[in-house]
């Protein structure tokens, strides 16, 4: 079993606040795996951290597709295989999403291939009206999706990581983003996709739930956990895990 994503013995910490607190989590490729939490459990460090946000003070192992890349920068995370697509995608006013994908082209291995597939991306995904547009501008949340759901087929990596790309969306474009996630899959390419809720989940089928509590992984199984989660909540692994209660230090620790 090839593994897009490994990450051992993970902590990290802002000052004296430690965050991560041994986070061990495998991504095995060509499949979908979801990480779940409340707020302030760390699902947003662990993101920065995996792609090389520079706040933190990190230690353990990060290996994408079997490469050590914790000692790594951004865009060399980025170059070894690591896509992360956020929360609420930037807008880049007077950059047409057409151009930007004709810059990557160039900057990429194999400029041919990678606009064989972003042509190939374009049709799959209907993105065809908005390759005239700058990018990002005067979307709606679902079409800022899609955005970068074109980049990451196009950039082909070796792990995607997701954030919260279901956040503030309705429920049609909630759909949307789940059905994009699955026509992405593919046996080369890992995803994590880190969420707060599990109403995305009634669009699509991950292999694998975790849920993170108080900086670490603290339950994994199928999608029975999120089910679980989705009846009972975080209360019952709270009081087995120990974590803080959600207040003003927790609010803080969400946008980590």
């Amino acid at each position: 079993m090839s593994l897009a994503l490994s990450v051992r013995s993970l902590e990290a910490k802002i000052g004296d606040l430690q965050i991560l607190k041994g986070v061990d989590l495998e991504v095995p490729a060509g499949e979908v795996h979801v990480l779940m939490g409340p707020n302030g459990s760390g699902k947003s460090t662990l993101c920065h951290v995996l792609t090389g946000k520079d706040d933190y003070q990190a230690t353990g192992a990060i290996l994408v597709d079997g490469v050590d890349v914790s000692d790594m920068a951004v865009d060399e995370r980025a170059r070894a295989g690591v896509f992360q697509a956020f929360q609420y995608p930037i807008q880049i006013g007077g950059v047409l999403l057409g151009e930007l994908m004709d810059e990557m082209a160039e900057a990429s291995p194999d400029a041919a291939a990678f606009r064989a597939r972003t042509a190939a991306a374009v049709e799959t995904l209907h993105m065809e009206p908005f390759m005239d547009r700058a990018v990002n501008d005067e979307l709606s949340g679902g079409e800022k999706k899609r955005s970068e759901m074109l980049q990451l087929a196009a950039v082909q990596p070796k792990i995607a990581v997701l954030d919260e790309i279901d956040s503030g969306l309705d429920i049609d474009a909630v759909r949307e983003v789940a059905e994009l996630v699955e026509r992405l899959r593919s046996p080369e390419l890992g995803v994590l996709l880190i969420t707060h809720y599990s109403r995305i989940l009634r669009y699509m089928k991950p292999d694998r739930v975790h849920v993170m509590i108080d900086g670490r992984v603290v339950k994994s199984g199928g999608i029975e956990v999120a089910e679980e989660l989705e009846s009972s909540g975080y209360d019952e692994l709270r009081k087995r895990f120990g974590p803080r209660p959600v207040d003003e230090e927790d609010d803080f620790l969400a946008d980590l």
